[in-house]
């Protein structure tokens, strides 16, 4: 445990005094304040939904660019083979800089809330249910993510090849419900469930689905194991 918060604190630190971080953030807040704005007093609508829906669409850029560094960067620099061979394992290397990742997206989620505080105030028949169940299949996407951008990372020591492989990979779960009538019958619901978004839809609505739990919390695993099984191949060459 305390292999992994050294991990968390030193990419957190690195997060901190990074100015990409920060420029990243701007641009997201910008992005998501005018969408939010533009919803609300053009359109008319005082409801968070239409904001939930966009910003999976936004972590396909923003997610891979926090994490494409996280170990791309590590093994082109080589202090990657440093802090391997201290008595860490290959494992808590990853979870420590995925958490890092997801805490500074649990941050940024955060600053939405003040769109929340909109809401209250000029809304009527507030669906808080739904809300805070959209807020927690965000956070599950955005993990969902930040374990894709991990594994990405640790395929290449180029970052730009590491968000490029992270933004394929989630742009593949992203994209699969809009393609689905290419599909056959059963093939359909089989890529259907693999969806990000037919998952996240359904917390979204307030509708709680241990099976959509399950899901993500699958997908986090998986591509944990594969960030952690591709940093031990370095051993096997």
């Amino acid at each position: 445990m305390n292999n992994i918060k050294s991990i968390l604190k030193k990419e957190l630190n690195s997060y901190l005094v990074s100015p990409a971080t920060y420029i990243v953030l701007v641009i997201f807040l910008l992005i998501t304040g005018w969408y939010f704005n533009s919803t609300v007093f053009v359109i008319g609508q005082a409801e968070m939904r239409s904001l939930f829906s966009t910003l999976p669409i936004l972590f396909l850029f923003f997610i891979p660019a926090i994490t494409m560094g996280m170990i791309a960067k590590e093994k082109n620099t080589g202090t990657i083979e440093i802090l391997t061979t201290l008595p860490i394992q290959d494992s808590q290397i990853v979870l420590g800089k995925f958490l890092a990742a997801l805490i500074l997206m649990g941050v940024t989620l955060l600053f939405t809330v003040i769109h929340l505080i909109t809401i209250v105030r000029f809304g009527e028949n507030i669906d808080y249910g739904s809300i805070f169940w959209g807020y927690i299949g965000l956070l599950l996407v955005s993990a969902t993510y930040c374990a894709i951008g991990v594994f990405g990372s640790s395929l290449h020591s180029n970052q730009i090849v590491a968000f490029i492989i992270s933004f394929v990979l989630v742009f593949f779960f992203f994209i699969i419900e809009v393609i689905l009538v290419i599909f056959p019958g059963p093939l359909a619901e089989f890529f259907q469930y693999l969806s990000f978004n037919y998952h996240f839809s359904n917390l979204q609505r307030g509708v709680v689905d241990t099976r959509d739990i399950i899901y993500f919390g699958s997908m986090i695993i998986l591509f944990l194991k594969g960030a952690t099984i591709s940093l031990e191949s370095r051993k096997w060459n």
